[in-house]
């Protein structure tokens, strides 16, 4: 178990050497090379090039360089993406055969290998993250670390403040001003309904019980939608901090994490921040010697889209099948196993440590007026600039669609997005000035959703898109939905037994 003072040293060491790349051991100056991770490079190859990138570092006896694995940096389009620090150099479409040439150009010679370099909207090279397009409008809260860190490295993760919040939260405040904070900060549930979080958080801790718990909900199932997975990939230690937080403010001991099984590298990753967490004793009982006591779990989902609505995700957890819950009651005062339950998504906890750190007034002042912080889109469809993007709150869809992503391809005419997964809508050409938040969207028919956000040019049949929609809905949400209103007008005596 680690005490508050040793959490710290490491924090202040592992800092010095990400940010100096010093290796403190050897006194000496270091490269690194960084490798997204994320499961869309994975599927380009990008583990082959970070073993090719170590392997060539071998044969060639090259000293002080190092070879760093990330989560998602955002841009896919342009994956599998490498960058090179000090110079945050920024290479595109790496392959395992363009290794050696960076190694040769770059590592021993100092000359970018250009014809690896991106080319923003002007036709003009981006030399560095910070100069492409892409990220200009973007403010990275939730994905704050996400191509930043070593997701399987702990230390790394505390470099970067953190379970610096825990700390805090811990040492520094009780339940009431942590829940306050979050009320103030004006943070909205971001899995699609929008509901205060600090708002659950309260109704939750009202409730007497001798057990409650936390849960995330990682069941993203919207069609287009890989914002939580890429959290997860990417930065599953701020879930695990935040999930604690929870715990303390509430009052729980025991938080579960649900994940689809789809999502491998996100729940090999969650594993083993898992067992790092525990085995700094930041999981499990007198964490940071305080005598607070929290443990997390993880469960898997089958890939069922009826399992993201929170009810029949409980009932998933339960071993039952995943079937949503007659309401009231509502989970917050009879949620798992008929106890208090808190169920928040992955990217609404990715925003929690920030939120403690930095204050509800800083969160509160980024965003609308209703509509507080940033959101995390998907970006799929028919536009250059695939990826993950973090944007403020308001920001239209014209800015995420051409500023950031690049517009449409081969010069084609944007028609719609779509917005909001099976029970959004589609926002038409018209409408593309529209401030993306809660309020605007639902004023124009459709509505945020979890995130996904997908692009459709001027060929695409907008017949087929409903089609696609309702015979999904049909499939993964509704039939199910049916069954259970028949099963509920048959035992409609048996529904306080339901919980």
């Amino acid at each position: 178990m680690k005490t508050i003072q040793e959490i710290e040293t490491i924090r202040n060491e592992k800092r010095k050497e990400l940010d100096l790349r010093i290796n403190t051991k050897a006194n000496t100056r270091e490269t690194h090379i960084l490798v997204c991770h994320g499961t869309g490079c994975t599927s380009s190859k990008s583990p082959q090039i970070i073993q090719t990138f170590r392997n060539l570092l071998e044969e060639k006896a090259i000293q002080n360089v190092r070879v760093i694995q990330t989560g998602c940096f955002g841009l896919c389009a342009k994956g599998p993406i490498v960058i090179i620090r000090p110079e945050e150099t920024f290479y595109a479409k790496v392959k395992p055969e363009d290794c050696n040439e960076i190694i040769e150009k770059h590592i021993l010679n100092g000359q970018k290998v250009e014809r690896l370099l991106c080319k923003n909207m002007d036709g003009k090279l981006a030399n560095q993250l910070n100069d492409l397009d892409f990220y200009k409008k973007q403010k990275r809260i939730a994905l704050k670390n996400c191509g930043i860190i070593d997701p399987e490295n702990i230390d790394e993760y505390i470099a970067f403040d953190g379970y610096k919040a825990l700390e805090k939260v811990l040492t520094q405040m009780n339940s009431d001003e942590v829940i306050e904070t979050i009320l103030k900060s004006g943070l909205r549930g971001r899995g699609g309904a929008g509901f205060p979080t600090g708002k659950k958080w309260s109704f939750t801790k009202q409730e007497v019980a001798d057990q409650k718990y936390i849960v995330c909900n990682a069941d993203e199932g919207d069609p287009g939608a890989f914002m939580d997975r890429s959290i997860l990939e990417g930065d599953p230690h701020a879930i695990l901090e935040a999930m604690t937080i929870a715990g303390f403010a509430i009052g729980a001991n025991q938080g579960y994490i649900y994940v689809r099984a789809e999502y491998p590298i996100a729940v090999q990753r969650l594993k083993i921040a898992i067992g790092q967490a525990r085995e700094y004793g930041l999981l499990g009982n007198n964490i940071l010697g305080t005598g607070f006591q929290f443990d997390i779990d993880i469960r898997l989902g089958a890939g069922a889209f009826v399992c993201g609505e929170e009810t029949a995700l409980l009932e998933s957890i339960e071993g039952k099948r995943g079937q949503p819950r007659v309401k009231p009651p509502y989970p917050a005062s009879c949620g798992l196993f008929g106890k208090p339950t808190v169920i928040n998504n992955v990217e609404t906890l990715a925003n929690i440590t920030k939120i403690i750190l930095n204050g509800a007034d800083w969160y509160a002042s980024i965003g609308t007026e209703n509509s507080k912080g940033t959101k995390v889109f998907a970006l799929g469809g028919n536009v250059n600039n695939v990826g993950l993007v973090e944007v403020p709150m308001g920001t239209t869809l014209r800015e995420i669609v051409y500023d950031i992503g690049g517009g449409i391809p081969n010069g084609r005419n944007f028609k719609a997005a779509q917005t909001g997964g099976p029970s959004g809508g589609c926002i038409p050409a018209e409408h593309l000035d529209t401030p993306i938040d809660y309020e605007s969207l639902a004023q124009i028919g459709s509505m945020m959703g979890s995130g996904g956000l997908i692009v459709m040019d001027d060929t695409k049949c907008m017949v087929n898109l409903a089609k696609f929609y309702l015979e999904f809905t049909v499939a993964e949400s509704c039939r199910k939905m049916y069954a259970m209103q028949n099963w509920n007008e048959k035992n409609a005596g048996d529904f306080g037994k339901i919980v």
